[in-house]
């Protein structure tokens, strides 16, 4: 059941007036959409703004490294089929921005909220939330994100003696290790693709053995739990060992996975799986991501992959050669600042495809697209890319700003 529903004081209120206020101005100055600095403001005025917003909501909490924007909007539009949600949908990840997204859900039941990694702990303490999703842990924005194992400890800390069901992804040891500290956990096996973070035992630091779909350590007996949910092919297998068709509009079998993991989410809350993958039909993009869009005459398709692990489950997805593929990468805040995380990504992946490289950082991946061996050419914009590149339809994959870039250039 949701927590505190007492109506808002005055001061949160005024809170809430004054947040709206800051995020208009912002918006009208071309700012952005002024979520983050209208939290910032309302929670400058009340600092506890946000546990009180979601006081009356049953709130599901979503965080990752890779597909938590994805898993959140498949798990609210599960959700709407009993009752009514908000959720910060175009990915405010942080409490400013968690903030300004319930500040607008004083109607709704349930509160779907992706978090951003390093703020899981916080924002489970403020909004005392009904069930957490934890999908997967890798390497990401390196110049100020902490080590994996350091943020799998944190995750640790603060479920420890929470009361939200936790349901987590069991194929990846680092978030199993996180979870293992909560009374209360779902495993789903959601798969996990990029494994260059997760070969040492997170609970002793032995090298981790992997017999099949399994993984253990040999060690400390730190192994893989037995899931009630998992991703098998093109179905969902529940707890009963009933299969259910996923049926998506996305791309990918990370975005399978995603549905899996909303599947069981959504079953927590009394929503039948049928109903709950059939109304994930409906997405067919996440804030532009996945979305086709005309430009210069072509078709382009943008994809977001802001690190290796990303970038893996982006090439499984891509029309195979000879589609011409445009890479854009930045280094701005909001990317990281270091690149170094290139040197990670298997570019061979890419052989036979025509590749055009723009972005900040385009000479940054063009060195590594050249120790690759893969034959590319480097352009100043899109324009460029897109009036080189052969027939068909163009595949687009960019980082975070990046792919803000585009879709601001694209129309999108």
């Amino acid at each position: 059941m949701a927590g505190n529903t007492e109506p808002l004081s005055p001061r949160s209120k005024l809170a809430v007036t004054a947040g709206r206020a800051a995020a208009a101005v912002s918006r009208a100055a071309g700012k952005g959409s002024g979520s983050v600095i209208g939290g910032k403001v309302a929670l400058r005025l009340d600092p506890d703004l946000l546990g009180r917003l979601a006081g009356h909501l049953d709130v599901v909490l979503v965080s990752a490294t890779n597909g938590k924007t994805t898993t959140t909007r498949l798990i609210a539009e599960a959700l709407r089929a009993s009752g009514p949600v908000v959720s910060n949908a175009l990915g405010a990840n942080m409490p400013a921005g968690i903030t300004s997204a319930l500040a607008g859900g004083s109607d709704a039941r349930y509160g779907v909220i992706e978090v951003d990694e390093k703020y899981l702990a916080t924002v489970a303490r403020d909004v005392t939330p009904k069930a957490i999703a934890l999908l997967n842990l890798s390497r990401d924005q390196l110049d100020r994100a902490a080590e994996t194992r350091m943020l799998a400890e944190r995750w640790r800390e603060g479920l420890s003696g929470n009361k939200a069901l936790v349901v987590a992804n069991c194929d990846d040891p680092l978030v199993v290790w996180a979870a293992s500290s909560s009374p209360n956990v779902l495993w789903v096996a959601a798969g996990q693709e990029w494994k260059d973070d997760a070969w040492s035992c997170p609970s002793c630091g032995g090298v981790l053995q992997r017999p099949g779909e399994d993984w253990l350590c040999a060690e400390c007996g730190f192994r893989r739990p037995v899931p009630s949910w998992a991703l098998s092919g093109e179905h969902v297998l529940d707890p009963h060992g009933a299969a259910w068709p996923i049926r998506l509009q996305l791309p990918g079998r990370a975005n399978r996975a995603n549905a899996t993991t909303a599947a069981a989410v959504a079953a927590a809350f009394g929503v039948h799986p049928q109903t709950a993958l059939e109304r994930m039909w409906e997405v067919t993009a996440v804030a532009g991501r996945y979305d086709t869009v005309q430009f210069g005459g072509r078709d382009l398709r943008l994809l977001l992959a802001k690190n290796p692990a990303g970038w893996l489950e982006t090439f499984s997805l891509i029309d195979p050669p000879p589609t011409p593929v445009v890479l854009s990468v930045n280094a701005r805040g909001a990317d990281g600042t270091d690149t170094s995380w290139l040197w990670d990504v298997d570019y061979t992946r890419l052989t036979g495809h025509p590749l055009y490289v723009i972005g900040d950082r385009k000479l940054d991946l063009a060195v590594r697209l050249e120790v690759a061996n893969q034959s590319f050419r480097v352009c100043e914009h899109v324009d460029e890319a897109v009036a080189a590149a052969p027939p068909g339809r163009i595949e687009v994959i960019a980082n975070y700003t990046a792919f803000q870039d585009l879709r601001r250039r694209v129309g999108n």
